[in-house]
């Protein structure tokens, strides 16, 4: 079965042979033996010359001015935060430029069709920006899945290595150095949120996730998720820790089917340990899967649907104070439930990911808009989504 990235888009091959594993072979950069040779053996990954330590994220982020900002916005701008849509081509349609202008449209998300040469790309990101501020809107969320190896939509540039590689050299460090470089990479062209690293355990060897996962060891997959999410973080890009609870166990990928993962409430939290460890690291997103978890909701809506998942475990009981982001809301999991854009609002979602059509994040704009005016979304729930997005659009304007 052809692999994808976790929006339900075909994986890019990287066309060069794979390199030896070894530390010899992995052909690092200069930055990355700086990381190396800057650093002491033993104890948890640090960083020589750090560009800058992220904070770990709290309710002092979402302070009373981004609160400010969000009060003023009128409901249909409210709206368009949430969205992360898809982009048809190296070119920005009239249509999409509108959107972004209308302040309908708060993020884009690249794949392969969208990248040329790195100039042009970056160009095409300046493009978009320009429009956003024009309509007098926030930055964009320029997002793209540059996990390594076979999911990478720039395909020759850093990580070098997929995350099950990166595990296999034994040492964090490698994570953390390869994180720093696809961080710096991803700044340079606008990119500012990296859709990575999957940070699920897998139960068995031949799981769908392949060589996207660090490992099938919540301590391993800790260890090098973590170091990953600090060096992309250390340059200005946020990371996404995806997709939780955790699809380690999922007999079928979610972007083709309806999952339902029976494991017991013990085992998920076995599982979901990476992602303790990534929100108390201070990643800035995490996102939530779209298959079903009866031991942590018995209704067994999608996690992305679930408020149990999302506010009572993710929220409340984890900590989490960052940016909730679904995975490809096209799934066929979610096809049974009316309005699924709402639910996800009102699970306590900050942004709906709309990956494989230009049309789909409008129509869910179109959705949401008619649950404001019914009532059937509230302000409060508008706010509260804006509120963390603020905060998130805030640090990377800070990092820049």
């Amino acid at each position: 079965m052809q692999r994808t990235s976790a929006d339900g888009q075909p994986a890019r091959s990287v066309g060069s042979p794979r390199a030896p594993q070894g530390i010899v072979a992995l052909g690092l950069t200069a930055s990355f033996l700086a990381v190396l040779t800057g650093i002491a053996l033993g104890g948890t990954p640090a960083e020589s010359s750090p560009r800058r330590e992220p904070p770990a994220i709290g309710a002092s982020e979402s302070n009373r001015n981004a609160g400010s900002v969000s009060r003023s916005r009128s409901p249909s701008r409210l709206v368009g935060q949430l969205l992360m849509g898809r982009m048809t081509g190296p070119t920005p349609s009239l249509e999409l430029l509108g959107r972004i202008r209308r302040g309908e449209l708060g993020g884009v998300i690249l794949f392969a069709d969208n990248i040329t040469t790195d100039a042009r790309t970056k160009a095409t990101i300046g493009r978009l920006q320009a429009v956003a501020r024009e309509g007098g809107n926030p930055p964009l969320l320029i997002a793209t899945d540059q996990e390594g190896g076979d999911v990478a939509r720039f395909p020759s540039a850093p990580p070098g290595l997929s995350a099950r590689d990166l595990a296999r050299t034994g040492d964090p460090r490698i994570s953390l150095g390869a994180g720093r470089d696809t961080g710096r990479f991803l700044r340079r062209i606008g990119v500012n949120v990296n859709l990575a690293p999957v940070l699920d355990v897998p139960a068995t060897a031949d799981n769908f996730l392949g060589e996207r996962a660090f490992g099938m060891h919540p301590r391993v997959v800790s260890s090098f998720g973590k170091a990953f999410v600090r060096g992309l973080q250390a340059e200005g890009v946020a990371a996404t820790a995806k997709h939780f609870p955790g699809l380690g166990t999922a007999g079928a990928n979610t972007d083709y089917a309806r999952v339902v993962i029976a494991s017991t409430e013990r085992t998920l939290r076995w599982r979901y340990r990476p992602f303790v460890h990534a929100i108390r690291g201070g990643v800035r997103l995490v996102m939530v899967a779209n298959a079903s978890y009866p031991s942590l909701d018995p209704s067994q809506r999608p996690a992305a649907l679930s408020r149990p998942i999302v506010t009572d475990l993710l929220r409340r009981k984890l900590g989490f104070q960052g940016v909730v982001i679904t995975d490809a809301f096209t799934a066929p999991g979610l096809a049974m439930y009316r309005d699924p854009p709402v639910l996800a609002i009102g699970a306590g979602v900050d942004i709906l990911l709309y990956a494989t059509h230009e049309a789909d994040s409008a129509t869910a704009y179109r959705t949401l808009m008619r649950a404001v005016r019914s009532g059937d979304l509230s302000r409060a729930d508008l706010e509260a989504a804006n509120l963390r997005i603020t905060a998130l659009k805030r640090w990377l304007e800070r990092e820049r």
